[in-house]
Formats: structure tokens, C-alpha cells, sequence
């Protein structure tokens, strides 16, 4: 039986799928195993860090290059690279708040602070991770916009979106994307067991939803192969399970 968990890796990984030699930056348990699963089967010219200063093979130890900080910094200025961030709040034109709870000027609590994710989102392409898809996550408007979501983006005008992409955000109930006529989030699709009315319930906006009546999209089921590696050898002991409880 595939847990949720493993579905969430899934569906991670497929963030990558087709970027060819980009730098893949994952933060987190779950978006890692993605990055490194990708790497082992559909998306084999990934690059990927030991989060210092040197390129290293799909187990994350194996060392296959050195990557200086001015060509990290010459890749990610570029577009070469594609980061999975987290997010303390995302509204529906993807503008994410890591920073601050509450008014600026006197939040009710402080976060990590901006750190990198103007230029993240402004310079290469920055899908998301949210563990525990909540209301008080997905927001209609965020107290602070650390990453820049669409709508800004657009309003800045060219330089801000040159290279402006967000592919998707990947929660544990389902996959969203912007692939709409004015860039607002919708379901591209829901991981096995989770209801259309649970989506609703937790999104604090309304998402554009599949048209039709027929059912919504399901996360798709990993190959054999995809389930052996996640299990044997890229997480043996189970600890995606401690993020994304079954």
C-alpha cells in the first residue's frame, strides 16, 4: 500500500521532471527525497549540493564536482537552478510569507525573515512544500510577501519577470499549480483518499477547480521501481512517514 507520504515524494519529484541540467535546491525532508528520486529515474542531469560547496550524486554523499559560491551565484541569477521552499503562508497568486505573523510594524511572531526568497523567486524557478495544508497557511492575503507570487511579479514588469516561475505547490493532500488565464492557484490534483470538500475546507481562498463534473485528478501512483528506491534506498528508515503521518 502507498502511504500519503510516499505520495507527497511523488509529487515532488515531478516538480523537477524535464528541467534538464538545472541545480536542484530542495528544502526540506520530503521535497530531498523528491529531488534525489527525480534524479534516479526520470531527470538524470539534476545537480544536486551537499548544501556547501560540492556537487554530489542522487545518495547525497558521493561527491561528483566542486560548485564555488560565484558560479552558484552565476546559476542562480541565470535561471539554472530550481528551488523547493517552504512557506508559513501562500495566498493565491503564489506570494509566500516566511518572515512574519501579523501587522509588520509589531507582528504577533517573527519567522526566519525574508532571507532569499525575493531573489529565489525572482531569478529562478521556486516551487513549494507545505506540510500541513491549513487555513492558516493557504491565506487570501499574506502578512508579509517574502517570495514573489504572481500578481507582483507582473507589476514590477520585466525584469521581475524574466525568469519568474512557479511551478507548483505540493501539500499533503494535493497538488496546485497557476496554470490559470490570470495566474491564481487551482488543483491539478488530489493525493488517493483526500476529498474536494477537505481541499476546500483547509484553503483559506478559493481555489479554481477542475471544470466539469467529472472527478478530480488523483496524484499519480509511483512505478515499482520509483516505490523501491524510496523505501530501500533513499529513505530505508522511514522517516517521511514522521512528516506526513499515514
Amino acid at each position: 500500500m502507498v502511504t500519503r507520504a510516499e505520495y507527497c515524494v511523488i509529487a515532488c519529484a515531478e516538480a523537477w521532471r524535464g528541467d534538464g541540467e538545472v541545480l536542484a535546491s530542495p528544502m526540506g525532508l520530503i521535497p530531498a527525497l523528491g529531488a534525489r528520486l527525480a534524479r534516479r529515474t526520470f531527470s538524470p542531469d539534476l545537480l544536486m549540493t551537499d548544501g556547501e560547496a560540492m556537487l554530489v550524486a542522487a545518495d547525497g554523499a558521493t561527491v561528483e564536482g566542486w560548485l564555488p559560491y560565484r558560479r552558484h551565484l552565476t546559476m542562480v541569477t541565470g535561471g539554472r537552478r530550481h528551488v523547493m521552499m517552504g512557506a508559513s503562508q501562500i495566498d493565491r497568486f503564489g506570494n509566500q510569507n516566511i518572515s512574519c505573523i501579523g501587522d509588520w510594524e509589531r507582528p504577533a511572531r517573527q519567522l526566519l525573515g525574508v532571507r532569499g526568497a525575493p531573489v529565489n523567486t525572482l531569478n529562478n524557478p521556486v516551487s513549494y512544500w507545505i506540510p500541513r495544508h491549513s487555513a492558516r497557511v493557504f491565506v487570501e492575503r499574506v502578512d508579509m510577501v517574502s517570495g514573489v507570487g504572481h500578481d507582483r511579479a507582473a507589476a514590477a514588469g520585466p525584469s521581475a519577470t524574466r525568469y519568474h516561475r512557479l511551478p507548483r505547490v505540493v501539500s499533503n493532500l494535493g497538488v496546485f499549480d497557476f496554470e490559470t488565464p490570470d495566474r491564481s492557484m487551482r488543483i491539478a490534483s488530489l493525493h488517493p483518499g483526500v476529498t474536494l470538500e477537505e481541499v476546500r475546507a483547509a484553503t483559506g481562498f478559493a481555489l479554481v477547480e477542475p471544470a466539469g463534473d467529472g472527478p478530480v485528478p488523483q496524484t499519480r501512483e509511483p512505478e515499482p521501481e520509483e516505490l523501491r528506491l524510496i523505501r530501500e534506498e533513499l529513505d530505508p528508515r522511514g522517516t517521511r512517514e514522521r512528516e506526513v503521518p499515514a
